[in-house]
């Protein structure tokens, strides 16, 4: 084959691991967009060897990625520290449309906000080592490589990060029509303006978190406890209750609130456990709505 060719056959076998790829890089960065730089990164760093000496493509792009990400997450930490208010996940949404297809493999294998904020309490190498170990099966020495630490480390690393997981309320207990109809009890509560009725669907310790993008001036703190969120969302959000229609975020039920026919301008996720919403992840931050359709 000529070297056209032969780049030609690298792209194609590069296409096949590419959703995988792509989901590696979104659980390690939380974000769409910089998940996409990574990959085409990776893609590359594949084109500049030529692939001739990779035995194992799968497992040399997933190392590629995943130390493509760990510098990312690195530097982002270092900016983050000016961010105000609650930094959340780009979401992965899907409503009545078909999504894109550069996103339905995500959104088959999504993971809920709720679990992509505790995975941002770690730190780049904790969540390197969990992400690439307990999702992916990625062996420990190989993980090693890219931190370059010794395999007992990584598996120290890892075991901090499952711990922070384990107590994290996630969406895993509660089915998908079990959760759509706690939501939308929770909405109806919020159109009617009843307290106690949207007090009954929350969790005594529920979290409201809100991000409205990194220089807004309504960025708040985190809201704790069910009364108080409940003050909150009347206060805020049942004007625009009519206008939230149900759509699946990260794989959960959650809803996109705008117009019909006009791009949503806040998108909201809702993590439910014990039969009631224990986490509220609002993004009205329109850096990350802007991808959506």
């Amino acid at each position: 084959m000529g070297e056209r060719d032969d780049l030609d056959w690298l792209a194609a076998r590069f296409e096949q691991h590419r959703p995988q790829l792509r989901k590696v890089a979104y659980r390690m960065l939380g974000s769409i967009s910089d998940s996409d730089d990574a990959v085409q990164e990776a893609w590359l760093r594949l084109s500049r060897t030529g692939g001739s000496s990779v035995e194992n493509l799968g497992a040399w792009l997933t190392t590629v990625v995943g130390r493509v990400s760990l510098d990312m997450l690195r530097t982002r930490s270092a900016r983050r520290e000016d961010y105000v208010g609650s930094w959340l996940p780009e979401p992965v949404v899907a409503t009545d449309d078909a999504p894109s297809p550069e996103d339905e493999a995500l959104i088959a294998d999504s993971v809920g906000l709720a679990l992509l904020v505790v995975l941002e309490t770690l730190t780049p190498s904790e969540r390197l080592a969990f992400v690439l170990h307990d999702m992916f099966a990625v062996p420990f020495d190989e993980i090693a490589t890219i931190l370059d630490r010794s395999p007992t480390a990584v598996r120290q690393l890892a075991s901090r990060g499952r711990r922070r997981v384990r107590g994290a309320p996630l969406n895993a207990e509660a089915s998908l029509d079990e959760q759509r109809r706690i939501v939308d009890a929770f909405l109806a509560a919020s159109r009617n303006g009843d307290f106690a009725a949207l007090v009954a669907v929350l969790d005594p310790d529920v979290v409201f978190r809100a991000d409205r993008g990194a220089t807004s001036v309504r960025a708040r703190p985190p809201i704790v406890g069910a009364e108080a969120v409940a003050a909150r969302v009347l206060a805020e959000g049942s004007p625009f209750a009519g206008l939230a229609r149900p759509a699946l975020v990260n794989g959960g039920a959650g809803v996109v609130v705008g117009r019909p026919g006009a791009r949503p301008f806040a998108v909201v996720a809702f993590t439910v456990t014990g039969g009631r919403i224990a986490a509220i992840d609002l993004i009205t931050d329109r850096a990350k709505l802007s991808r959506m359709n």
